[in-house]
């Protein structure tokens, strides 16, 4: 072997030097604190927050290192770093560093409410007539009940959470603003975005590309919807309430085309269905599968989410699967997340075995999630007979096109609802969020409601400054989709193909997109895989499919 030293600069050499030194430092600790927080979700017990909290300051304490920062800088900015992933882990640990650059007394107490209010959120449990109902329960009867009383209570209990946790989430959207300022940013808002490689002008060019484009296609659509909701309910579509929507924040498609994909599902196993339709594209999750935890029991966590412990390939799930149309999207929607973190490539360096950009990995989650509603991906998942998937399917499209539209119209929501929040927290901020929702979804505020119901979204409390990643990432699978129906397929003018079956689809996004972790920047990672740039054109394009 020739000597591998070769060519390499002294900036190289040191910078190898500080981020090994890093990485042993902080290796076990980040492998333990993710393995506390998966024990949280999945017990509730406090023993687990405590030990959560506790290493969370510990990572938070490497990272506020400043002699290391003002190392990492010199080496980044002496522009003689001659590799490329060590010049990639060297951009990647700078930011972290960046953020952590606050006294100590403000990050532990940032860090001791954040889990506190994670703790509270993923064990409270909403009550309807004295009695505690899940967050299943609560779906349920917001999608079956013709009750309007009954569907009152059960979305009050939805939002009960917010009025638990408000107090103590205003007071930490203000230290996380603290720490932006320190740290020379107008606020968090804006700090979030810079040190996750984005930039406000884009996000807010998208977002009103994108409301602008929707708008009418929206109107059009919620028109039709509660006019039949209005005849399920029997009153008149000027009476409908956010209790008459089917979810909570009316963030997702209604049931109102008859496409009753529950009765298909039902009694099925939903876990069996993932797990071979991934097996047949060459996607293997047995191992995720065996580590995961799907059902609901007393003190989990009521959501879904994926998780790898540390960076070793060891990937998780947590579900609380029914056998029904929406857990089946989840459960496809999580295995996606599971799919690209098992599938990163190992023997990278150890601070690019994560994903390109929080918002890929969202796109290849809804890139598969959006099979549920795919009317030639169910008829082969589910064995549905071709009489029956006909009857179903021009409904079924419709279906997949409005929940597109409706989500769009949500994303706006909060997108714009966490901006103001971090640029004016002293405003009225109940009025604020039912502004947003009338504008943006045009649900109507109930008369005299004056709680903090936008505290009852997980998301705005422990993911802030996130949820436009969600945009971004149907933004993502649209593009994704076009390529694998033109590149791989090789059909024009067409959105609906099976997947099912196809190993190319799996062996594409595991060679462009899986394996390269954050080896490249996403926008970068983005043009390699697609030769495209991020762009809005094939999500926008789904909407003169409604005409």
């Amino acid at each position: 072997m020739g000597n591998l030293s070769c060519g390499k600069t002294d900036y190289d050499k040191k910078g190898e030097e500080l981020v090994h030194s890093i990485e042993k430092k902080i290796k076990k600790i980040e492998r333990d604190t993710s393995l506390s927080y998966w024990n949280a979700m999945v017990t509730g017990k406090d023993e687990y927050f405590r030990k959560y909290e506790e290493l969370n300051k510990k990572i938070a304490d490497i990272y506020s290192d400043k002699n290391e920062y003002e190392k990492l800088k010199e080496i980044y900015d002496s522009g003689k770093i001659t590799e490329p992933e060590l010049k990639r882990e060297i951009e990647l640990l700078l930011l972290n560093f960046k953020r952590n650059q606050i006294p100590k007394d403000l990050r532990d107490e940032i860090i001791i409410l954040e889990t506190k209010l994670e703790k509270e959120f993923s064990t409270y449990r909403g009550k309807v007539d004295g009695k505690e109902v899940s967050a299943n329960e609560i779906s349920e009867i917001l999608k079956k009940s013709k009750n309007s009383e009954e569907r009152r209570k059960y979305w009050e209990a939805s939002k009960s959470v917010g009025e638990l946790l408000s107090k103590d989430f205003l007071k930490l959207v203000k230290l996380r603003n603290k720490a932006a300022r320190i740290l020379g940013f107008k606020n968090y808002y804006v700090m979030s975005l810079e040190l996750s490689e984005q930039t406000e002008e884009d996000i807010l060019e998208i977002f009103d590309n994108l409301a602008k484009n929707t708008e009418e296609p929206f109107k059009k659509i919620k028109s039709e919807i509660d006019f039949k909701l209005s005849q399920r309910y029997g009153i008149s579509p000027d009476e409908l309430m956010p209790w008459h929507y089917e979810d909570p924040y009316f963030q997702e498609g209604i049931s109102i085309n008859e496409t009753n994909i529950d009765s298909f599902v039902k009694g099925k196993d939903i876990i069996k269905i993932a797990d071979n339709f991934y097996k047949s594209i060459g996607i293997d999750l047995s191992d995720v599968i065996k580590r995961s935890d799907f059902y609901e029991k007393k003190g989990k966590n009521p959501h879904a989410f994926e998780i790898m412990i540390g960076r070793s390939g060891d990937v998780r799930v947590l579900m609380n699967i029914k056998d029904n149309s929406q857990w089946l999207e989840t459960t496809l929607h999580e295995f996606g997340h599971a799919a690209y973190s098992k599938y990163i490539d190992k023997k990278l360096p150890y601070f690019l075995r994560e994903e390109a950009h929080i918002f890929v990995t969202e796109a290849i989650a809804m890139l598969f999630g959006r099979l549920a509603k795919n009317p030639y991906w169910l008829q082969k998942a589910l064995n549905i007979n071709e009489d029956e998937i006909n009857k179903i399917k021009i409904a079924l499209i419709k279906e997949f096109f409005e929940s597109q539209l409706i989500f769009s119209r949500w994303a706006q929501v909060m997108m714009r609802f966490e901006r103001e929040l971090y640029y004016n927290p002293d405003q009225d901020l109940n009025e604020l969020w039912w502004k947003l929702k009338e504008k943006y979804q045009f649900i109507k505020k109930p008369e005299g409601r004056n709680k903090p119901d936008y505290a009852a979204k997980i998301h705005i409390i422990s993911d802030p400054v996130y949820y436009h990643n969600y945009m971004l990432g149907e933004i993502l699978a649209s593009q994704l989709n076009n390529y694998i129906v033109s590149k791989i397929y090789k059909e024009r003018d067409k959105t609906f193909v099976t997947y099912y079956g196809e190993k190319k689809i799996g062996k594409f996004l595991i060679d462009n997109i899986f394996k390269e972790g954050a080896k490249y920047r996403w926008d970068k990672l983005i043009l390699k895989a697609t030769g495209e740039e991020l762009t809005p054109k094939y999500y926008v394009k789904m909407f003169s499919l409604l005409d």
